[in-house]
């Protein structure tokens, strides 16, 4: 790769997530010579070794398939040091007590709460951290401050991204029905079809429909509806037909769920497109007239060996794909010899500002009768109706994901109960269910109670909408990885506006709970939990748990001024006009609905304005 220090393309890509590489493709399929630079491992000609890491590993935590390797040594209990990784990643398994320790977290946390959401260095976070859902936000996510005087506007509304999101279903693959998806106003062209059937509910979806019929929260109908998925209903791509495994994240064992690795295979199929895995950008470089002239970069071979190469790449145009978080962090290490204090693109003081999530809170309980979890893709249905109302002039709005893995994202579910069982403890509340002492448990009664008890879990999970607040943000921290690259520094905290969409969830959980007859088991979060936080419920104050979604949004947002936002909305640098950022770092809000579609859709509009460009 070194060798190549001369190369000219006609666009350098940095970042191979979902929106790197479906602008790779179009510009490969556009005889334009391409040139993605990749921080983490290439592409593997199949995904064996990310299944046996999964498979051995203790921690089944979204992360773990993927290299680096998490621990030290392989198998053991002690996290990487990232000041000896090249091009390091954040764990969940660092958010305990040691939470703001920079021998164990990648990310610098300087609180108050914990960021609690990680991403890959591989095909970007959609390799591990998507569940497949694509979801089209309503119309109303992109004119909040017009419709309810909160939050901010988008530059542009829902009718100027309708025919992207169908553009980007097609090239995701996406099953769902859209007579079913036209709801808060969502439209579609008439006659239109997703590529794929809609994914059948579940035995818990049914279940959930059937009990909230005729419900309603807070003068809203609880309405179950079909969940948009990445995943095959039917052959198509190439991939197999989803085989209902329950463990869509961090990886589908048979590739039927859509991952960049799809399109990046098809990019480099033009024959215009170049991969170089384990090149990280370290300087975006600028001409005296602030266009950017080439990128800057480091080489590796070893996640903990040196540095084995350096160089620049030179372009026309040039595209910052690199995620939320390392784009603004590659932008502000972008000094340009003291030329670019404040970094690249800018001027406006706006870059690494506004960092978002959808913080999740979780619930949980037994239903009345068996439901038969633990079977089918993670999350096949959801609660769509409580996206959009009045409400969201007092408070965040959310969605209610109905999950499909029994208890297994609360408490690591069927695992806990059983060591509850076979060794007379009761972490889960399992065990018994109607008081006295904890059971040790052996033979016919320990399988009878195990299928009582299993077949019954279900949770729900609450997205909420966040503010996008300019003191949560990502800046460059004094501690370096292994390249001696800054690491990032992450202020975090969330808004009155968004704990009371919280509470509003904590509220909803407690009623539907009661409607479907089930019983709630949810936990109270450890007086320790850096991601625990107090939000209002029912006039008083409760303190609970949130969950990181890997919705990481913001930092580099668009908008209709230089003064107040980093790309116009064509996701272009107000400051350089051959430098584009894309992703959902450019999401003025983070919206109701997971973003991967949004960043897609958004991907291919800037796509063709970059083949434009390039005549």
């Amino acid at each position: 790769m070194s060798a190549a220090l001369n190369n000219s393309f006609d666009v350098v890509i940095v970042g191979a997530g979902v929106a790197g590489a479906l602008i790779a493709k179009q510009l490969g399929l556009a005889g334009k010579k391409v040139l993605i630079l990749e921080s983490g491992a290439g592409l593997p000609p199949n995904i064996n070794a990310f299944l046996e890491r999964f498979y051995t590993a203790r921690a089944k935590v979204p992360e773990i398939p993927y290299t680096p390797e998490l621990f030290d040594p392989p198998g053991g209990s002690n996290l990487q040091d990232p000041t000896l990784i090249n091009a390091p990643r954040p764990s969940v398994l660092a958010l305990d007590k040691n939470w703001q320790d920079p021998k164990q977290s990648y990310l610098i946390q300087e609180g108050p709460l914990a960021f609690g959401s990680t991403y890959e260095r591989v095909a970007g976070g959609t390799m591990r951290h998507w569940l497949g859902t694509t979801l089209r936000f309503v119309p109303n996510d992109f004119r909040m401050q017009t419709e309810y005087q909160q939050l901010v506007n988008w530059p542009f509304g829902y009718s100027e991204l309708e025919s992207w999101y169908s553009e980007a279903e097609k090239e995701i693959g996406v099953s769902a029905d859209s007579t079913e998806q036209a709801y808060l106003g969502i439209t579609f062209p008439p006659g239109y079809k997703y590529p794929m059937k809609a994914i059948v509910p579940s035995l818990v979806d049914q279940a959930v429909k059937q009990g909230i019929t005729g419900m309603s929260f807070e003068s809203i109908n609880l309405t179950v509806t079909g969940t948009p998925a990445g995943r095959n209903s039917q052959p198509y791509q190439n991939r197999p037909v989803c085989a209902g495994n329950t463990n869509c994240i961090p990886i589908c064992p048979i590739q039927a769920k859509y991952d960049p690795s799809v399109t990046l295979g098809q990019a480099l199929d033009t024959g215009n497109v170049q991969i170089w895995p384990q090149t990280v950008a370290s300087e975006i470089v600028l001409e005296g007239s602030g266009r950017v002239s080439e990128i800057r970069y480091v080489q590796y071979q070893q996640p903990g060996g040196p540095q084995t190469g350096s160089g620049s790449v030179t372009a026309k145009l040039f595209v910052i794909a690199a995620h939320a978080i390392e784009t603004p962090k590659l932008l502000l290490m972008s000094t340009n010899q003291g030329r670019t204090p404040n970094g690249v693109a800018n001027s406006s003081g706006q870059l690494g500002r506004n960092l978002m999530d959808h913080p999740l809170y979780l619930a949980w309980a037994l239903m009345p009768r068996p439901v038969f979890p633990y079977r089918g893709p993670l999350s096949t249905s959801g609660i769509e109706s409580v996206r959009d109302g009045d409400f969201r002039k007092k408070r965040a709005a959310f969605r209610i994901e109905i999950g499909n893995e029994g208890w297994n994202f609360p408490i690591n579910d069927p695992w806990t109960t059983t060591v509850d069982f076979v060794n007379g403890l009761n972490q889960s509340g399992l065990n018994p269910i109607g008081g006295g002492k904890p059971q040790t448990l052996f033979g016919t009664d320990l399988v009878s109670s195990l299928n009582d008890r299993l077949t019954r879990q279900f949770r729900l999970g609450f997205l909420v909408e966040q503010s996008p607040d300019s003191s949560n943000r990502v800046t460059l921290a004094g501690e370096k990885d292994h390249l001696e690259l800054p690491r990032p520094k992450i202020h975090y905290d969330i808004s009155p506006y968004t704990r009371a969409g919280l509470g509003a969830a904590v509220e909803a959980s407690d009623q539907i709970f009661s409607r479907l007859g089930a019983r709630q088991f949810t936990t109270d979060p450890a007086a320790d939990d850096p991601s625990a936080l107090d939000v209002p419920v029912n006039g008083k104050t409760k303190r609970i748990k949130f969950f990181g979604s890997g919705h990481i949004v913001g930092t580099y947002c668009m908008g209709t001024a230089k003064a107040n936002s980093v790309v116009n909305p064509e996701q272009r640098s107000w400051d350089h006009p051959n430098l584009f950022l894309v992703g959902s770092g450019v999401f003025p809000t983070v919206a109701t609905g997971n973003p991967s579609l949004t960043i897609a859709a958004l991907a291919l509009w800037a796509a063709q304005t970059i083949k434009k460009d390039l005549g």
